[in-house]
């Protein structure tokens, strides 16, 4: 009986099976997989801050609230202002009563002492010129002597003189002070309204209101602390001015561009995709952290920082990190 030949051929396709099924596997295995780049997402904030220093009246807004422009976040009290105030006001009266003074002039009794005085020369004035006459005439026929005659003529210049005199001074009480007395009375008095105007704003400052709308993040005295000039208050979040910030090597820019979308994803919300438009990009400075990425036959790396914002508002400094976003980015360059 002939011997039957050994059939190899299955035992060849289950290998050749296995070979390709582990190709395969190591195919989808050790292919590149897309590299993702981890962020930071900010939020721009001011600070509610005052300029003069005081004790916390009230606060009346909490962490978490959400605020309009214009709300009044807190109360301030300074009686030191208020004491200002008080005195601002009193030198503004001073000064607005010297400044009708001097353009209301000299009193009616005054007025009145003047004009008699005027009258009373005026009389004396016409009593020396009637004499004069007299005299003169005399002198003509060659009565009297030249003497007498000089004598008229003087006592007649001087009544003229001191009527003239008389009529200035009553000219004087009559237009008041000199021009730039009643400007300089005026001046002190816009002077005075000047510091009213300064120590009122001043006291305006007492009540801290939100310039912005936003959402108010930190709040750090209680009632009844101490604040000084410019201490910070509170924290108020512009919550429609966000932005996400990373960090990229430059070896990972060939495809970025200012200006260009790129898709993202939020881990805190369930990988929720965004999409981020790059505003800029910005060299971290010579306190970088530089990477080598083999001791020889390659240049070393240096990350950079690269701000994508979603939507097209402007960016603005922010201090505050509300979570974390990434990039998906393949060989090809980034999405």
């Amino acid at each position: 009986m002939k011997k039957q030949a050994p059939n190899y051929i299955p035992a060849i396709l289950l290998i050749v099976a296995v070979v390709v099924i582990t190709a395969i596997c190591g195919f989808y295995a050790l292919r590149p997989q897309p590299e993702v780049i981890q962020g930071q997402t900010e939020v721009t904030e001011y600070r509610v801050s005052s300029k003069v220093p005081g004790r916390v009246k009230r606060i009346l807004v909490e962490e978490g609230q959400r605020v309009k422009a214009g709300d009044v976040l807190a109360i301030l009290e300074a009686p030191e202002v208020n004491a200002k105030l008080t005195q601002a006001v009193a030198a503004e009266d001073a000064a607005a009563a010297q400044s009708r003074k001097a353009d209301k002039g000299a009193r009616e009794e005054q007025k009145r002492g003047a004009y008699e005085m005027w009258q009373k020369a005026k009389a004396g004035r016409e009593v020396m010129e009637k004499s004069y006459a007299r005299v003169k005439r005399l002198y003509d026929e060659g009565v009297v002597t030249a003497q007498k005659l000089d004598e008229a003529t003087a006592q007649r210049d001087a009544a003229i003189a001191t009527e003239r005199a008389a009529k200035s001074q009553y000219d004087m009480a009559m237009n008041g002070a000199q021009v730039e007395d009643r400007q300089a009375a005026a001046a002190l008095a816009a002077r005075a309204g000047g510091a009213i105007k300064e120590v009122k704003s001043y006291l305006k400052e007492t009540v801290l209101v939100a310039a912005l709308d936003g959402e108010v993040t930190d709040i750090f005295p209680t009632v009844g602390e101490l604040v000084g000039t410019g201490a910070p208050i509170m924290n108020v979040a512009i919550m429609d001015s966000m932005w996400a910030s990373f960090n990229v090597r430059e070896d990972k820019l060939d495809s970025l561009r200012v200006g260009r979308e790129v898709e993202g994803f939020i881990p805190a919300l369930g990988d929720k995709a965004v999409k981020l438009r790059i505003t800029n990009l910005k060299d971290v400075g010579t306190y970088a952290v530089w990477r080598a990425s083999k001791s020889t036959g390659q240049y070393d790396f240096e990350d950079l920082p690269r701000e994508s914002q979603a939507g097209t508002g402007r960016r603005r400094t922010a201090s505050r990190h509300d979570g974390g976003a990434a990039l998906r980015r393949d060989n090809k360059g980034a999405h």
